[in-house]
């Protein structure tokens, strides 16, 4: 069976479940597809399907591109015990028949989201050279890289910390505790600067802030120098400080709409069985191996919000994090919410017996079996690098021409 174009965009307008799935690979798939498809390859199917999508009688579409990949993967699916699977009528070629906008890139409708929040709150940024300026005249200023700690590794604005993306609330203040130091936040290219710039305004830090405008990407192609192995981090602190993070953090979670419930009512969502749970516990991994909630998974927050569709492929789902202080599941859930998600805190996730280790997900695909993106490295070449931010820019445009978002900004 196959189910037409119109017949999801009507789904998604609606906000039932759906799980559309490209099954070619990470590269062809970077080259364009609908706003909220996830990729998950043929070869990777068994491996990756009953961990992304955990019911088995979600309804799922795939497609592909005219190359032959839909009938052996709707095969695989319902092998796997998955009982509502369907192929997109035409491919990807029926879908731009119908007239449907493609979006490239991966993450895309998270880094489609970040672009709005910065369109419509006017988040302030700098651009490269003037960083750099505020560096060799030793301003009193604070960089915080809002990476993962191995990409920030990898290549980071000199003098730069890492405070990964969901923590910033909490050690921001520890990072810059005068309120006349001004606050510089960054990534590799825009979203996930625009994301950590938006929440500290968000969550009322008196500081000022900005975001480093294009990240990396802008420093490079201005011409100024990455700095490589750096190792400095930010601690949370303690005491008052978690107080006024979790008041500022649940402050800004209450304004999205975020709901908080309890283990009764967990309880109650899991017995749900026609509707998805996810269950993400956003910290960073080594806290979650030290011991988290029974049942959750890791999905550190500022990644959760930038690869949303990596971590919960199924749209329309709902969502509970965890967070054993309380403002980065808070923090993330705000953002969440304004993505159009249904997601809750789980307040008292951390009362009863912890379990240690990692969660189980399947291994990373490797470097054969993903796009390298523009950003990533210090290899890139400078046209792409442009070519990328210019596809950024026309994001927000793009959104509306789509017009089945239903994303919000605070």
């Amino acid at each position: 069976m196959s189910v037409t174009p119109s017949q999801i965009r009507s789904t998604l307008l609606a906000r039932r479940e759906i799980a559309l799935i490209d099954v070619r690979e990470e590269a062809q798939f970077a080259l364009g597809h609908p706003l909220f498809a996830a990729q998950i390859p043929l070869q990777r199917i068994a491996l990756e399907a009953p961990w992304r999508i955990p019911r088995t009688d979600t309804p799922i579409i795939i497609y592909d591109d005219g190359e032959g990949l839909a009938e052996p993967a709707l095969h695989q699916f319902r092998a796997l015990g998955y009982t509502q699977v369907d192929v997109l009528e035409g491919g990807l070629g029926g879908w731009k028949a119908a007239g449907y906008e493609l979006f490239e890139d991966v993450n895309s409708y998270s880094k489609a989201f970040g672009e709005l929040v910065e369109h419509r709150r006017h988040t302030p940024s700098l651009p490269a050279p003037d960083v750099l300026a505020l560096i060799e005249e030793k301003a009193d200023i604070a960089i915080l890289d809002a990476r993962r700690f191995d990409e920030y590794a990898t290549m980071s604005i000199p003098s730069g910390r890492s405070v990964p993306g969901a923590e910033l609330v909490l050690r921001a203040p520890v990072a810059a505790p005068d309120p006349d130091t001004t606050i510089i936040v960054n990534c590799a290219g825009r979203t996930r600067s625009i994301i950590g710039t938006q929440s500290l305004i968000n969550a009322g830090l008196p500081n000022r802030v900005f975001a480093l405008r294009n990240g990396t990407i802008g420093w490079t192609l201005a011409g100024q120098a990455l700095e490589t192995g750096r190792q400095e981090s930010v601690d949370k602190g303690d005491g008052s400080e978690f107080d006024l993070a979790r008041e500022r953090a649940r402050d800004v979670a209450y304004r999205a709409g975020v709901r908080r419930i309890d283990s009764a009512d967990l309880k109650a969502l899991l017995a749900e069985s026609d509707r998805t749970l996810y269950r993400f516990d956003v910290r960073q991994p080594a806290d979650f191996a030290a011991g988290h909630p029974a049942g959750f998974r890791n999905a550190p927050g500022g990644q959760l919000v930038q690869e949303t569709d990596h971590f919960a492929p199924v749209r329309g789902a709902r969502i509970v994090l965890a967070d054993d202080l309380g403002p980065r599941a808070d923090m993330t859930a705000s953002w969440l919410a304004q993505l159009g998600w249904d997601v809750l805190v789980l307040a008292d996730a951390f009362d009863g017996p912890l379990e240690t280790g990692e969660d189980g997900a399947p291994a990373p695909r490797g470097p054969l079996g993903r796009y390298k993106r523009p950003y990533e490295g210090t290899d890139n070449r400078e046209a792409a690098m442009q070519a990328y931010l210019d596809w950024e820019y026309g994001l927000v445009a793009q959104l509306e021409r789509d017009g089945t978002h239903g994303f919000f900004v605070i």
